[in-house]
Parts: C-alpha cells; sequence; structure tokens
C-alpha cells in the first residue's frame, strides 16, 4: 500500500515511514510541506494520506478541504497534538475519514489505515480476498483455499499490490512505485520476470493475472468469468 505522510516533523516522518515499512509492508511517501503535498495528490495515486494539520506552505485543514473539493477520495487520516473534542469533529466533517491524536502507538495507526483502506475499496469488491486467495493482513501471508501459498519476498510484495487492486488494470511502474525497492535489481524487467512466476504458482487457484494491452495486469477471478 503507497501512503502520502504529511509531516514537517522531520524525525518522527522518518521513523514513522520506518515503522510502517517494517511492520505492514507500507511504501510511505513523505512530504513535509501543505503545498507541496497539495501537488503531489494532484499528480500521484496513493491508497491513502497521513495527514498533520499544522504544516507549512499550507495548513492541513486547508489542504483537505482543497482534495475534497476536486472529489478526491482518497483516504485521510490526521495524526496531530490538536486532540480537542472540537477539533476532532471539525475536521472529521471538513472530509477526513479517522483522526488520532499524538502521541500514539505505531500498531493501532496500521490497523486504522489497513481499515480505511478496506472500506474506501468497497464491500462488494474486497481487496483482500479473490476467490480462493486471500491475503491475511495480519499475518502477512496468502493462502490458497485457507492453505499457506509459498512465494518470495519479491513476489509477495508483486501479488500483494495486485490483490490490493483486484478487478483493476495496474501498470510495471504503478507496481514498482507500490513495492520496497531498497534491491537495486528491482526494475520494470523485474516485475515482469515475477509476473511470470506468480502465475505459476496461482495455476491451481481460482484467480489469474491477465495482460491488459496498453493498461497492465490485473488480478481476476476465473469462477467470475
Amino acid at each position: 500500500m503507497r501512503i502520502l505522510l504529511i509531516e514537517d516533523e522531520a524525525e518522527l516522518a522518518r521513523w514513522l515511514s520506518r515503522s510502517l515499512a517494517r511492520h505492514a509492508g507500507f511504501v510511505v511517501e513523505w512530504a513535509d510541506d501543505g503545498l507541496v503535498a497539495e501537488r503531489r495528490l494532484a499528480i500521484e495515486e496513493f491508497d491513502a494520506v497521513i495527514l498533520d494539520l499544522g504544516l507549512p506552505g499550507m495548513d492541513g485543514h486547508t489542504l483537505l478541504a482543497k482534495i475534497r473539493a476536486r472529489d478526491d477520495r482518497t483516504p485521510v487520516l490526521v495524526l496531530t497534538a490538536r486532540d480537542s473534542l472540537a477539533e476532532k469533529i471539525g475536521t472529521l466533517h471538513q472530509g477526513a475519514d479517522d483522526f488520532l491524536p499524538k502521541p500514539f502507538v505505531v500498531e493501532e495507526l496500521e490497523a486504522r489505515l489497513i481499515a480505511l483502506i478496506r472500506r474506501s475499496r468497497g464491500r462488494e469488491h474486497p481487496r483482500l480476498a479473490l476467490g480462493n486467495l486471500a491475503f491475511e493482513t495480519s499475518a502477512q501471508k496468502f493462502t490458497v483455499d485457507g492453505q499457506p501459498l509459498q512465494l518470495s519476498p519479491r513476489e509477495h510484495a508483486v501479488l500483494r499490490v495486485l490483490i490490493q487492486k483486484s478487478g483493476e488494470p495496474i501498470n510495471k511502474q504503478q507496481i514498482l512505485d507500490r513495492i520496497l525497492t531498497d534491491d537495486a535489481d528491482i526494475n520494470l524487467e523485474a516485475i515482469e520476470v515475477l509476473v511470470h512466476r506468480l502465475r505459476k504458482k496461482l495455476a491451481e487457484s481460482s484467480v489469474q493475472i491477465v495482460t491488459l494491452r496498453g493498461m497492465g495486469y490485473c488480478l481476476e477471478n476465473l469462477v467470475d468469468n
């Protein structure tokens, strides 16, 4: 899951980015200025936003109002030291999806983010289960008919992106943007190889990875076809 963290406190932002990557495999992009964040949200796609309210350039309230005014429905979790009841109610009315005061426990933040992203995908199109393939977020593992699916870390990362976007096409660059890329060997060609391997491992399941010309890959349920 690709998250935009909008926070001007550098030490907190670096710690939180590492923690979310380590605990849940989130890919966290960081913006320390409201104006920069607003420009990024206008041209980039994120699964969720973590928003501080006291920001330079453009404050969090203004930024939230702007993205909701253009019908950007990306889930927004407000993370702030401003924890009064009036602040919380006002922010939620303004368009925030959740509110977590500082200080906080990173495990709670992780759980809230996963829940927000799940709800944003719609109940009728679950993104963490498709056919007999399921991704257990707490255990960070895939199963087919309840049996563990043996995957390499790279295969796991790619399949996690595909199931989060199940039923929708996603291209190689978008997949690459959503996986942890500390490994310099991960590139667009490597994504092709990983998809090829995943197709073999999913051969006995009810899902398949299809290629949509000019659009990318799509994880589909064979039973629906």
